[in-house]
């Protein structure tokens, strides 16, 4: 089978940093089903694998997590897919990516597709998804009310791919009042459509423009990116007792400027489940199973935003170099071999 794949780690322009290579064709055994690759989507995590992290003993490294697809074949304890269900996941970190014609996943992170939209907008959707779904209503539990700003989030990095769902979510389910932030006109307005009651600018201190909008201090606050840059303001803008989570990787993090609040702090990884094979694992296809239902009643849509071009070594070598950037808005997606 046709993939996309690296050896050794280094920045994206070199010219062996993803190749077209083929493969052999896996076979699923156990609770895995094997699924043909329809379309995908790239997140940050695969420009860090790609830029960080050597191959196994010089093999190949197919990268990639998002998937929509259909099943082509099943293993042996699989119970709720079958061959040609569509469906669509994110895969494991600990397992060959998406980035291939074939790919092997365990059925309990994996959701039925939603029917009213295409592979390519349904690939937009899984990673973000969990990983939007698990911070709001599992880490920073947003339906359980904060003492002070209980009616208020704040999500800094709005525009990019988890923020867009994310806000999404919580006009969906939530009625919370939603601050979300943005720099450029094209990004503030795709938070507006997405959803967002109020946009700030990320460029700018923030708690200032929390303060003039005269709202209070939100009770939660969901930092997707450069989170060292705004921790102090996070710091002064968050209410008493409220709740933090962040998603990224700063360099440094001292949270003890946060203990005078009393302020918690919830770090969201959503491969964890599927790392170390927890007990309530399943509730990723759950969860994705919901998403799609929410899409095919309208109430969230997809946010995939550009269609690259085919899923080969060159078109996934400029959608890397452009992730990078950190200006991408929604999801880039790549579509067929």
């Amino acid at each position: 089978m046709k993939a996309v794949a690296y050896k050794t780690p280094g920045p994206i322009d070199r010219p062996d940093s993803l190749q077209d290579i083929t493969i052999e064709t896996p076979t699923p055994t156990g609770r895995d089903v094997l699924v043909k690759v329809n379309a995908v989507s790239v997140n940050p995590v695969d420009t860090k694998i790609r830029m960080n992290k050597a191959s196994d003993q010089g093999e190949w490294r197919v990268l990639g997590f998002d998937a929509s697809g259909t099943v082509k074949t099943v293993g042996s304890d699989v119970k709720n897919f079958k061959t040609d269900d569509a469906v669509f996941y994110a895969g494991s970190i600990a397992r060959q990516g998406t980035n291939s014609e074939y790919h092997l996943v365990d059925e309990r992170i994996v959701g039925r597709k939603p029917h009213s939209i295409s592979d390519a907008e349904a690939a937009a959707l899984p990673l973000t998804s969990i990983t939007a779904w698990e911070m709001l209503f599992d880490r920073l539990d947003v339906r359980r009310p904060t003492p002070q700003g209980s009616s208020i989030i704040l999500v800094i990095g709005g525009a990019g791919g988890v923020g867009s769902i994310t806000i999404q979510l919580l006009r969906a389910l939530t009625g919370l009042t939603i601050i979300a932030t943005a720099s450029r006109p094209e990004t503030r307005d795709w938070v507006s459509e997405c959803g967002a009651h109020y946009v700030i600018d990320h460029r700018r201190p923030l708690a200032p423009q929390i303060q003039t909008l005269g709202l209070g201090a939100p009770g939660f606050v969901f930092s997707t990116t450069q989170t060292g840059k705004h921790l102090e303001d996070i710091v002064e803008l968050i209410a008493p007792q409220g709740r933090f989570g962040l998603i990224d990787d700063p360099e440094e993090l001292n949270i003890k400027p946060l203990k005078l609040k009393a302020v918690s702090i919830h770090w969201e990884l959503m491969f964890t489940r599927s790392l170390f094979h927890t007990l309530d694992m399943g509730e990723q296809g759950k969860l994705l199973n919901e998403v799609a239902a929410l899409v095919d009643a309208g109430k969230i849509r997809t946010t995939a935003t550009e269609i690259a071009g085919r899923i080969n070594a060159e078109t996934l070598r400029q959608v890397h170099a452009k992730i990078e950037t950190g200006t991408a808005r929604g999801k880039i997606v790549l579509e067929g071999f």
